[in-house]
């Protein structure tokens, strides 16, 4: 039997994003960590972004929450506020794809290249739990994908909103490991 071929997700860790939180180095440190691991065991690792034109004219203002980011936000450099965490960067082989809303599938490419890849095993990293990761989880499990989320390469504003996450709802649809745990899988 083949083995189902796995990508690492790392999401919405751009450090416009990661500013907005309490002590995100830890999260970085980790996440880092799993890069590290997902590259020596020659796993994809795919970075997903949210970004917009420049004015944002892919946000409606019927969109609640990306409708007050563009208020606020209009004026922005794009190219400044998709980029990703130094401490992250993605390496040339990496692949790099743009969201246009909370899922790492709407507005993007990435099912696109998960296919083309042959991917079925997605593990998740990303800021906000209750955010990207969860959203992406669902529509993932909804297309059929196995999934892993490591919980410590994932953070939300909300301590409680994550761990509430990541003990009751995300087991249902995904194996809820740690960092060390992803880690020892490349030993």
């Amino acid at each position: 039997m083949e083995k189902t071929k796995t990508a690492l997700l790392v999401m919405d860790m751009q450090s416009s994003i990661l500013s907005t939180l309490p002590d995100p180095a830890q999260l970085i440190s980790n996440t880092g960590e799993a890069i590290k691991t997902a590259r020596k065991l020659q796993i994809p690792v795919i970075y997903v972004t949210v970004g917009f034109r420049q004015g944002m004219p892919e946000i409606s203002a019927h969109n609640k929450i990306f409708s007050a980011v563009k208020q606020h936000m209009a004026n922005a450099d794009m190219k400044e506020w998709v980029r990703i965490h130094p401490d992250l960067s993605p390496e040339e082989q990496d692949i790099v794809i743009t969201k246009k809303r909370i899922s790492a599938f709407t507005g993007s490419d990435l099912e696109v290249v998960l296919r083309g890849l042959d991917i079925r095993h997605l593990v998740l990293t990303g800021v906000a739990t209750s955010g990207v990761v969860l959203s992406t989880i669902r529509e993932a499990s909804d297309k059929d994908y196995q999934l892993t989320v490591i919980e410590d390469c994932c953070k939300d504003g909300d301590e409680e909103v994550h761990h509430l996450l990541m003990s009751k709802v995300f087991p249902r649809q995904a194996d809820v490991i740690k960092i060390s745990d992803w880690a020892a899988s490349s030993n």
